[in-house]
């Protein structure tokens, strides 16, 4: 007769088992992502420390004369750009310019998504690598099999210290970058908002010129 008892246990061992690869697998490939993603955001820490430093109060003039580009970020510069096209592009241009802004910055927003997820399961991989492996160890252990055991704790401590590595390394990257994200839609808000009544008070002027 067969016992369900066992059969469940038996089940929920075989999935426990076969998760152990694919959480290595994994956990190898954010440490790469890691590292490729740490490349791409100290060549922007270097951008942002070469940009020059201006008083809030300064700003506005900054950015209506047009010469932004050594003070404010090029996802910013290229935001300002844009803008001043869609400016001249005639009809619509408010609905145009409200849609731009925030379509740029629900995509600046989703930017954070990949490093807010690895905050979370980069360690909660570790864990996983660390349980799995524990459990044949003490099975191993209950059987006299030294080795396996030795084996099987060597993987379990790797990948919990890979995986904490990986979720220290992301929520750094994200504390800094959303620090950055919310100064470059702080500068596009205001780029847009000075721009828009620009644009607004020159066709005013050339409307009062304009022969009745």
């Amino acid at each position: 007769m067969i016992n369900p008892g066992a059969l469940v246990k038996t089940f929920i061992y075989l999935i426990s088992s076969s998760l152990l690869y694919p959480v290595l697998i994994l956990l190898m490939l954010l440490t790469v992502y890691v590292i490729i993603y740490a490349g791409t955001f100290f060549a922007e820490w270097i951008e942002r420390l070469r940009l020059k430093r201006c008083s809030p109060h300064d700003f506005p003039a900054i950015i209506k004369t047009g010469n932004t580009s050594s003070f404010i970020s090029h996802r910013v510069n290229q935001f300002v750009k844009t803008l001043n096209k869609l400016n001249v592009e005639g009809n619509d241009t408010e609905i145009a310019i409200e849609n731009f802004l925030q379509d740029t910055t629900l995509n600046v927003w989703k930017s954070m998504d990949r490093l807010r997820i690895m905050v979370r399961v980069a360690p909660a991989l570790g864990l996983i690598g660390t349980l799995i492996p524990m459990g044949t160890g003490l099975a191993a252990l209950g059987q006299g099999d030294m080795t396996k055991l030795s084996a099987d704790l060597v993987i379990a401590f790797t990948t919990t210290v890979v995986g904490m590595a990986i979720g220290t390394a992301a929520f750094f990257f994200y504390t800094v970058k959303h620090r950055w994200v919310e100064e470059d839609i702080k500068n596009m808000e205001l780029a847009t908002e000075i721009l828009t009544q620009q644009t607004e008070t020159v066709n005013y002027e050339i409307l009062q010129k304009a022969p009745s």
